[in-house]
């Protein structure tokens, strides 16, 4: 029996496997980087052990300190999680070599596994469908699109869409130098890219006694840069003939390799019901809980009794109704996906049933990996947490779920809160049509609009200036009982002003009686009642350093309080291109003095494990570039300067 659990891992992840180990009366062993020092899976486990460091190379990727940290805690099992090294070979043997149970499958399985190339061939070999494979340097015009790909790991990384000859020895060159610096392994192949496939997967499940579940798939074919952003089970495309075929592959896939445990066959679909295999992951996926909700079953408990050596029953049981898990990530999707760091000021969703674990009859589920004050860094994925919800309906789970998304409090960070709440109410996702290409198909611009427009804009920013007068005058030692903006003769009206993004609000209010079209029916430091236009509504606000966050049903607002005075030598050089996100300059691909045209390239920053292109914002020179290679940088930092013709 197992008794003492480290858990490979960080954050949600490790959260959710702590969370079964309490339920089967397993310690729970935590390790940590400096940066996740107070991470909520540190607090919550009963030992946790540093890894110094911050990047995943010094810490989450050093197998020796990982094993070291499991004997030095006293952990007599291990698992992995997702990601990191829980699909590398040689980590799973250094677990069994030093005594300690491997919750996942036998390195051999990883290894076969995890050579994309190698898997393909083995695959074809067993008869399942899968698409071929292309040399790099024998794709011809007739191939194209094609998709590069790295041939180890996964979550998207070392994969691009090749549309031209000309493109692919860039994007080839561009990948292998990701799949290295992400996996340590820079072989990439290519395959034919299909624009509208739908990505189909199989959780699997087998014991050492030969049974191999099939227990369910799954769809994740909404994506962005090849990473599930949408996943739910059942699929919507799958009918019962395909599903009895999608099975039969995905047990033929598990056979061929002796697997045991928790994995997942990829596979690509087309509307049409034929289906291609991709990938095996042999690890637990971060979609697993979706097919948790609707088979009622714990894949991790169920991990943990075979890697006991307990027996399977001989099928597992069917499923029942619909979930939707939908992944939140902070980032800006309308600034191409940039990943954002920061404080997070507050987090919460609201009707939440259960975290982390299985609720009753239908409801909401929320495996998170932060809490209110959690520091999001640039080291790591930036995903906040996953938010499932199951119902008997496909139709009543987008509902319940786009519905808690859009009543979240979310505060100190930008987020694709609005984009999963407008695909979630999107027709054509509510119709089932879900390829890969969705996206694209409908458009970022309109997918990821905010929920609140002008009107709602001036009415949270009429919200905050009251509530922040309300503030004053509670923190007042003279006369506190006045209201906000009293005086006892005419006079003029208080002002304050915000920025919403790039628009300035203004609100100008007397003694808080009334507001341009609104009647103020109540107001206090976080909680202000407007009546406009005959219909009340509530707007809470949160204030922080340089921020003021308002949520109502009409959307949630963020505002930055313009200062009253401002410093002019404060301004930028015009033309100045600064770090929109902590990182590290990886590629500089311009001198001073060089001309540049718009679009062009500038340089490349690393951030949260992705690489994001600097491009020249107009046609001109390169005037300063007072960065170099390898330098860290915070955000605002200027990167390069770049002087339009004109100015030249």
């Amino acid at each position: 029996m197992i008794d003492n659990i480290l858990v490979a891992n960080r954050g949600e992840i490790a959260r959710r496997v702590f969370r079964t180990c309490t339920a089967l009366g397993i310690a729970r062993t935590a390790v940590f980087s400096d940066a996740d020092a107070g991470s909520p899976h540190v607090a919550e486990a009963d030992a946790a052990v540093r890894l110094p460091g911050n990047t995943p190379s010094e810490t989450y990727l050093r197998a020796d300190l990982l094993v070291e940290a499991a004997r030095a805690a006293g952990a007599d099992a291990v698992h992995p999680g997702y990601g990191f090294l829980s699909e590398n070979a040689a980590f799973a043997q250094a677990v069994l070599d030093a005594g300690l149970t491997w919750i996942g499958p036998p390195p051999s399985a990883i290894a076969t596994m995890g050579s994309k190339v190698e898997s393909k061939r083995l695959m074809a070999a067993a008869g399942v469908p899968v698409l071929s494979e292309l040399d790099p340097a024998a794709v011809t015009e007739a191939d194209l699109p094609v998709l590069v790909k790295a041939s180890a790991g996964g979550g998207g990384r070392g994969m691009r869409v090749v549309r031209s000859l000309a493109e692919l020895a860039g994007a080839v060159d561009s990948a292998r130098a990701e799949a290295a610096s992400a996996f340590g392994d820079p072989t990439v192949f290519c395959e034919r890219y299909l624009e509208t496939g739908r990505h189909i997967e199989v959780q699997v499940l087998a014991d050492t006694h030969g049974t191999v579940w099939a227990l369910g798939e799954r769809e994740c074919s909404i994506q962005r840069r090849h990473q599930k952003v949408v996943e739910e089970a059942p699929s919507p495309l799958v009918g019962d003939a395909m599903r009895a075929e999608l099975f039969d592959a995905a047990r033929k896939a598990a056979k061929a390799i002796d697997y045991v445990g928790a994995g997942t066959v990829e596979f690509l679909a087309t509307d049409d019901g034929r289906f291609y295999f991709l990938e095996m992951n042999t690890r637990l996926q971060v979609e697993h809980p979706v097919t948790e909700c609707v088979t009622g079953l714990d894949l991790v408990a169920l991990q943990i009794r075979i890697a006991e050596g307990e027996r399977l029953p001989a099928e597992p049981p069917p499923a029942r109704g619909h979930a939707i898990e939908v992944r939140l990530y902070a980032e800006d999707p309308a600034a191409g996906w940039q990943p954002q760091s920061g404080t997070l000021h507050r987090f919460h969703i609201p009707g939440v049933d259960t975290e982390f674990a299985l609720g009753g009859a239908a409801g909401l589920r929320l495996d998170a990996g932060v809490a209110d004050g959690s520091v999001v860094g640039v080291h790591y994925d930036p995903m906040l947490a996953k938010v499932i919800a199951w119902a008997p309906t496909r139709a009543e789970a987008a509902r319940r779920l786009a519905r808690a998304l859009s009543g979240a409090r979310i505060h100190g960070l930008r987020t694709n809160r609005d984009l999963l709440v407008n695909v979630l109410r999107h027709p054509e996702f509510l119709a089932g049509h879900t390829d890969t290409a969705f996206l694209g198909r409908h458009g970022l611009d309109v997918l990821s609009r905010p929920a609140a427009d002008a009107t709602a804009v001036r009415l949270s920013a009429t919200a905050a200036a009251l509530a922040e007068a309300a503030a004053n005058r509670a923190a007042a030692t003279t006369l506190p009982r006045l209201p906000a903006g009293w005086r006892n003769v005419p006079s003029a009206p208080s002002r304050k002003r915000y920025l919403a993004g790039d628009t300035e609000v203004e609100v100008a209010y007397h003694a808080g009686l009334r507001v341009d079209d609104a009647d103020v029916v109540e107001m206090s430091p976080g909680r202000v009642v407007l009546d406009a236009g005959g219909i009340r509504r509530v707007f809470t606000v949160g204030r922080y350093p340089g921020l003021v966050c308002v949520d109502s049903a009409l959307g949630a607002v963020d505002l930055v309080p313009v200062p009253r005075f401002t410093d002019p030598d404060a301004a930028l050089a015009a033309g100045s291109l600064v770090a929109p996100m902590p990182g590290t300059v990886l590629r500089i691909a311009v001198a001073v003095g060089d001309t540049v045209a718009a679009g062009d390239p500038l340089l490349w920053l690393e951030a949260m494990k992705m690489e994001h292109r600097i491009t020249a914002p107009a046609d001109g020179e390169v005037t300063e570039l007072p960065v170099s290679v390898g330098r860290q940088v915070e955000p605002g930092t200027v990167l390069a300067v770049v002087t339009p013709k004109e100015r030249a």
